[in-house]
């Protein structure tokens, strides 16, 4: 009972803790009246000088939606416009978008690549054309940058990684195996993710890792067909990790098709408002839920500092990750509104 009281209290301390940093930042914390990013298309309702462009993997996904977001309320609060550039996961796309981009003479550039190999190409770009570029959440493989503001990617998964371990245990699968459903491994987050979660489930006594699958379109219906393959290839399947939001709504759906709701714990990463109901009803166990809101803001605020040499922000910003299970979901829940789901948020 005493460990239990000094969690809740600990829990309660960092949500205090993460409000008030929201707050200190600045954050416009409700949705723009009217406007979001699916219907902004390539550009902001606001038409102010000089611009901010926000290149992103895709649009699909509630992530970069809110991490745009972000960027956007924060930069048009400070009376710069806003646009932004969906490169739906192709390296090339995104190399023509930075180009245009570019060619516009923009303020600067808020960059989630669509891998870290590629985010290269771009850097280049930019610091030939002296753009300031802020890197945010996907890593990249060299060039000149501003600051890399990314989630604690590893200590995220590893979280993720300890509470699967204990309800195993709890349920008397010591030493059952897993699998992983990850992001891109050419991404330097999704390395700090599959390796997080995996050494946590190795700490724990549980090594066996059956199976990895990469994903490439991170839809449900992809990750659905993993899943079912999985669990059909393997039926003594005890745990597994899905490293993006979305995507987990197909494994949650191959689960139940399968019937494995009952011999099978799933964890995830990332977050969205679906997940709440999830975890109340422990068909989720944990999610590493990364603040997207605060990310885009905090690249917004690094990059708009940049431009003044009497402050120049630190090379790495580091945001934390919230580790949410059914015991503490509802003392998140708070902060989650404001800096996981953004406007898509009900």
């Amino acid at each position: 009972m005493k460990r239990k009281t000094k969690g809740t209290q600990m829990d309660k301390r960092k949500v205090q803790d993460l409000e008030l940093q929201t707050l200190r930042r600045g954050l416009v914390l409700a949705p723009l009246a009217g406007v979001g990013l699916g219907a902004l298309g390539l550009r902001s309702a606001q038409a102010a000088a000089p611009q901010v462009v926000y290149l992103t993997p895709g649009l699909d996904l509630p992530f970069w939606r809110t991490l745009g977001q972000g960027v956007q309320q924060y930069v048009e609060a400070r009376g710069h416009g806003f646009q932004v550039l969906d490169s739906r996961n192709s390296d090339a796309l995104q190399l023509q978008n930075a180009q245009a981009a570019l060619a516009k003479g923009v303020a600067g550039l808020v960059l989630s690549p669509t891998s870290s190999k590629s985010a290269v190409d771009v850097l280049d770009l930019a610091s030939k054309a002296r753009v300031p570029v802020v890197v945010a959440d996907i890593g990249t493989n060299g060039g000149d940058y501003v600051s890399y503001v990314k989630s604690d990617n590893y200590k995220g998964a590893y979280g993720v990684g300890e509470a699967l371990a204990q309800v195993m245990k709890e349920r008397g699968w010591q030493g059952e195996p897993y699998a992983m459903c990850t992001i891109a491994l050419d991404r330097k987050n999704g390395q700090d993710r599959t390796n997080g979660f995996r050494d946590a489930m190795r700490d724990a006594g549980f090594g066996k890792e059956l199976a990895l699958r990469q994903m490439k379109t991170y839809s449900t219906e992809e990750t659905y067909g993993f899943v079912k393959d999985l669990l059909t290839q393997h039926p003594r399947l005890r745990g597994l990790f899905v490293e993006v939001d979305q995507p987990t709504l197909g494994a949650l759906q191959a689960i139940r098709e399968l019937k494995r709701s009952n011999d099978l714990l799933l964890g995830s990463f990332d977050g969205i408002p679906e997940f709440v109901d999830l975890l109340r009803r422990k068909a989720l166990v944990a999610v590493g839920m990364q603040q997207p809101l605060l990310m885009g803001s905090q690249a917004a605020e690094a990059l708009l500092a940049s431009r003044s040499a009497a402050s120049q922000p630190a090379k790495q910003i580091l945001v934390p990750v919230l580790i949410a299970t059914n015991q503490n979901i509802d003392q998140w829940l708070p902060v989650a509104k404001k800096t996981v789901f953004g406007s898509d948020v009900k």
